[in-house]
């Protein structure tokens, strides 16, 4: 091809090396066709000076900084005071009745190390380096996705452009992180509300200006209701501090699910496409209603089911403890019971922000199934054996033990029956899946 050919056709939409891909739109509405020679191309040094009026330089898919700020902002929408002395004396209180009645419902010792009460924007504090974790994977996946759409060819052609795009991608994601770690800040109760362990291990929290706005309304007295949540998140900590595998499974479940998120990149173009990049206020509009267009795999859909099952054995099994820890104690528990419960299966606007960003409800949808299982296992073969199940993620129930709770080691024989050597045998068997074959560790 000469090069009299190229100058005289250049305008040809087939010149574009983008044409056919996701990426034809967004130059295209990011562009300004007729300028650099009239190829419709962007023109390099606008698009440029464009985008580096809202993205600032930072390490990583997502700046933490601004995901922290915008987060700030949006829970301090509403008055957040620092909570008083006598509320932090008042939960420390709470804290410590809890962890008594609890004493006598599991063999599981306290877990709690220290207490607090929060204002929204110490939530926010305590728990991003916990959503640093939840997050990054997902950050990566959706701006590697950018480069994975181009063919070789467009690739080398884009150059600047995909970088600043990456970095536009990058900003997106914070900004919906941010809205929606903000927005659940102004609806938890305490560290552990949510079920994953987001707060620092072994401090019991509660947030006093949001449980007044929960207890608003209800027929009970703000002590009881500040005791009943202390119970659970005093619950919450004792079950993280004894098994001392399940924070990391949880929080690494999170973040291999979303790492193995796949893009669609034409839900991007179409977002990316829309934005005015002289308009900071329009990357956060672009983000109402979800980032992306989330597609599971077999796989992925697996993964989220088994993550969902552990969080409901974990509610469930607060639920079951401090149900016990109530029964003869506190009158105002069953409805502060059903309360939460209806809470939390409701979830709110937050959580479906978090659901738009991961595909992950944080509220477990087997509840009542997960509670079920442990109250009948502890009636059948006591309290130890319901405990002893959380020994290892091998010996949890599954989904289908979910769907027939009451039969959940129907015919197992309590512990206390079995010589150790019996015990070791089948649990030996048990990990092993049941393979006659495997070594015994013996040998």
């Amino acid at each position: 091809m000469n090069d009299n050919a190229d100058s005289s056709d250049s305008g040809r939409p087939d010149d574009n090396p983008f044409r056919g891909t996701p990426f034809e739109q967004i130059f295209g509405a990011l562009g300004q066709p007729g300028a650099a020679g009239g190829t419709g191309m962007p023109d390099l040094s606008a698009l440029m000076g464009q985008f580096q009026a809202f993205l600032t330089p930072h390490e990583g898919p997502v700046n933490w900084e601004t995901v922290t700020d915008m987060a700030r902002r949006t829970a301090a929408q509403s008055p957040d005071p620092t909570p008083s002395r006598a509320r932090a004396d008042a939960i420390a209180d709470a804290v410590r009745l809890a962890d008594h009645w609890l004493d006598t419902t599991t063999e599981f010792t306290s877990g709690v190390t220290s207490t607090a009460a929060w204002s929204r924007a110490e939530w926010v504090e305590e728990t991003m380096e916990v959503w640093k974790v939840l997050v990054e994977p997902i950050a990566s996946a959706a701006v590697s996705s950018l480069g994975n759409a181009l063919p070789e060819e467009a690739r080398a052609v884009a150059g600047p452009i995909l970088g600043m795009l990456k970095q536009a991608t990058g900003a997106m994601v914070a900004a919906q992180v941010g809205n929606g770690v903000g927005a659940l800040a102004g609806e938890v109760l305490s560290a552990s509300d949510v079920g994953l362990p987001l707060g620092p291990a072994g401090r019991a929290a509660l947030l006093p200006s949001n449980v007044d706005a929960f207890a608003e309304g209800l027929d009970v007295t703000r002590d009881d209701v500040v005791l009943y949540l202390a119970l659970r998140e005093a619950a919450h900590q004792r079950l993280f501090a004894n098994v001392g595998w399940l924070r990391a499974h949880l929080i690494d479940a999170v973040a291999a699910y979303g790492a193995g998120i796949e893009f669609n990149t034409a839900g991007l173009e179409e977002k990316l496409g829309g934005i005015d990049p002289m308009n900071p206020q329009a990357m956060q509009e672009a983000m109402e209603g979800g980032l992306f267009d989330l597609d599971r795999s077999p796989a992925q859909q697996a993964a989220l089911e088994r993550l969902e099952v552990t969080l409901a054995l974990v509610e469930g099994w607060v639920d079951e403890v401090v149900t016990q820890a109530t029964a003869t104690r506190m009158p105002a528990a069953t409805k502060l019971h059903e309360i939460t419960r209806r809470r939390r299966a409701a979830g709110g606007p937050a959580e479906q922000t978090f659901a738009s960003l991961v595909g992950l409800e944080l509220r477990p949808r087997r509840l009542r199934d997960a509670a079920t299982l442990w109250g009948s296992l502890r009636t059948r073969q006591g309290a130890e054996a319901r405990d002893g199940v959380w020994m290892h993620p091998d010996l949890l129930p599954s989904a289908a033990d979910l769907d027939d709770p009451l039969g959940f080691r129907e015919d197992a024989v309590a512990p206390d029956t079995l010589s150790d050597d019996a015990f070791e045998a089948g649990l030996r068997d048990l990990l092993d899946g049941g393979n006659p074959d495997a070594p015994s560790g013996d040998a």
